[in-house]
């Protein structure tokens, strides 16, 4: 078998498992790619060499993630279209200037930006302060947002609603498996749903076909100044960037979190708007 039949049939394969993951038929995609169903059949068996138009645009119509568009590049024998530039590279300054500033005027509420695995990119003085409690050896770099919640070291022993914010958390996480096809973002949901605080939750979590949660607040108990015990509630809304042309600015998202009651934003020294 010669190399190029090898690189056809390897980048056939994945166009195949993608499109069988996003339970999508080769009609279906073949026709929102301008192509003939038995060219996209060929595509797929390796009978034919896709060009990297094409790769790209299956890719486009399959809601595949920057990283995993370059793998099939390279599978079909061409060169990376995206580059992934460190954050901390001067090329993307402004967009490092603007993080900056998005969860530093978020304070008094907290604040965070995480990579594709949860780990933490930026923090503002709030989000700090809800890790009051969490174990030492959670908080060395990277510290993984996932791992700090749910850990029976972290914050879950001060969550007063674990069992339905952990749900929700796990739901969140597995629906991420299914869109990135991460290894490294299933090693982490196996890790934590494995974790003694969440194992005894059911499995409905594991239904991707289900509608998430509009909103499950996260409600963490606290002391506030005086010594006295309270519940703080919070909800969270997520951003991240659009039409990104760089894997790193594809993996960053964004989440505020935001006073769910008049308490909460009273004892931060906030207000609800």
């Amino acid at each position: 078998m010669t190399s190029t039949t090898t690189a056809r049939g390897q980048v056939g394969a994945m166009l195949r498992d993608w499109r069988e993951d996003r339970r999508r038929s080769q009609m279906d995609l073949a026709l929102e790619a301008g192509v003939s169903t038995r060219h996209l059949s060929y595509v797929e068996t390796g009978k034919a060499k896709p060009s990297p138009e094409l790769v790209l645009a299956l890719a486009e119509h399959l809601d595949v993630p920057l990283r995993e568009r370059n793998a099939m590049l390279l599978a079909a024998g061409y060169a990376p279209r995206y580059r992934q530039t460190p954050l901390g590279d001067d090329a993307l300054r402004s967009v490092r200037a603007a993080l900056t500033e998005l969860v530093r005027a978020h304070d008094p509420y907290p604040a965070v930006v995480v990579d594709r695995g949860w780990d933490l990119v930026m923090a503002n003085t709030g989000a700090q302060s809800l890790l009051a409690g969490v174990a030492e050896h959670l908080l060395q770099p990277p510290l993984n947002v996932y791992r700090v919640t749910l850990h029976r070291d972290g914050m879950a022993g001060r969550i007063e609603n674990l069992d339905e914010r952990a749900h929700h958390l796990l739901g969140t996480l597995d629906r991420q498996v299914a869109v990135t096809r991460d290894p490294r973002v299933r090693a982490l949901l196996d890790e934590v749903s494995a974790y003694p605080t969440v194992i005894g939750l059911d499995g409905s979590w594991r239904t991707r076909s289900g509608t998430p949660s509009v909103i499950v607040p996260l409600q963490l108990r606290v002391v506030d100044d005086r010594g006295e015990a309270m519940v703080q509630s919070w909800f969270s809304t997520n951003t991240s960037f659009g039409t990104p042309v760089d894997i790193t600015l594809d993996e960053l998202h964004v989440e505020l979190f935001h006073p769910a009651d008049e308490a909460t934003a009273a004892m931060v020294g906030g207000r609800i708007a």
